[in-house]
């Protein structure tokens, strides 16, 4: 961990909502005046789309049906556990993008890649205030790394795993061209890696946001619709409320109908995940850009 140079990771699952994380970020980072570092968790993957359907085949044809993108084999896990070491010491380090789609691809045509393809290796920006994470992987401790123990601020993205399929299932299918038996197959192939590689990572998360539902998921493959916002409650979960200051009276006041739940948990309307995140976030970023200061 680095006063100097902070290092704030999200992480979950896919289809689990991290983006949504991240767009609440990008405004407390306008309102601060903070310059972040920004790398994706799929830019460390590796194999880029075409290779990968290849190294699927491969790992069933030799029985392995448990190869994905949730496990170590198909990620630079050592990778990123460097890049985020090197931030934490110099404030510097390498990063690249993974084009998802035409429209990011567009950019990088006179490179010739496509969607898919990963961007060349390149130097973060001079002088960013703070590296942010946001993707699969950013709190692994596992296969002789550890992603945590470099990371200031870690924030788990957890919906129920119902939701959090119906999540993936919509997207995938709608904004990704995939057949929902193909994003099925996904899902289950990934659920070995799941277990061992997502899931642990919340144990070591500082701060927790959990959506679910309070309508019926019980068969997310029919699901018509993604629950709305104001279809689910939202279980914030701190690991150490002292170790960011958290004023649970404060929260309850300024979120309305919320309630607690334990010691260190409270429950929120699903409609005010986002001004939660920020009443909760920013306060601790202000601080992190406090002592980074005192640090200089």
């Amino acid at each position: 961990m680095s006063s100097k140079y902070p290092i704030v990771a999200v992480t979950g699952s896919s289809g689990a909502g991290t983006s949504t994380v991240k767009e609440a970020f990008e405004h407390m980072f306008h309102r601060e005046k903070i310059t972040p570092a920004v790398i994706e968790g799929d830019s460390y993957h590796r194999f880029n789309r075409k290779d990968m359907k290849e190294a699927v085949a491969n790992a069933e044809a030799a029985s392995n049906v448990n190869f994905s993108h949730f496990g170590s084999e198909a990620n630079l896990f050592a990778g990123l556990e460097e890049t985020f070491r090197v931030y934490g010491e110099t404030g510097a380090g390498k990063r690249r993008l993974y084009l998802h789609n035409a429209e990011e691809a567009g950019a990088y045509a006179h490179l010739n890649l496509g969607p898919g393809e990963f961007t060349p290796w390149e130097d973060m920006p001079a002088d960013t205030d703070l590296l942010f994470y946001e993707g699969l992987h950013g709190c692994v401790v596992a296969d002789g790394v550890d992603m945590a123990r470099h990371v200031d601020l870690k924030i788990g993205v957890v919906p129920v795993i119902n939701l959090e399929w119906i999540q993936k299932i919509h997207r995938d299918t709608a904004a990704r061209g995939y057949s929902e038996e193909a994003v099925m197959e996904t899902i289950l192939r990934r659920m070995y890696d799941y277990v061992h590689y997502i899931i642990p990572q919340f144990q070591h998360t500082d701060i927790n946001f959990q959506r679910v539902p309070v309508v019926d998921t019980s068969d997310p493959i029919i699901a018509r619709d993604i629950p709305t916002a104001d279809e689910s409650l939202v279980v914030i979960r701190f690991q150490d409320p002292d170790k960011f200051g958290i004023d649970f009276l404060y929260l309850l006041q300024m979120l309305h109908n919320s309630w607690m739940s334990r010691r260190n948990t409270i429950v929120v309307p699903g409609g005010k995940m986002g001004l939660a995140m920020e009443i909760i976030l920013q306060p601790i970023i202000h601080r992190m850009m406090e002592e980074k200061r005192t640090a200089a």
